[in-house]
């Protein structure tokens, strides 16, 4: 039983794991926050973008 013990206590995979998620989920927190922060100006260039290709469309017509 003191074996078992012992080989648990040193046994660090699960410290591994716990490390690599909280890696992924610092990622996916800051992947997250640069999206939110960048997205209102990604709408306004495809709005942009949307209104040059309909004045283009318009005018060949």
């Amino acid at each position: 039983m003191l074996q078992f013990l012992h080989r648990l206590h040193a046994d660090e995979r699960g410290a591994t794991a716990i490390e690599y998620g909280l890696i992924v989920s610092l990622i996916f927190v800051t992947a997250i926050a640069g999206i939110v922060a960048m997205g209102g100006e990604v709408d306004v260039l495809f709005n942009t973008i949307e209104t040059e290709v309909s004045t283009v469309m318009a005018s060949s017509n």
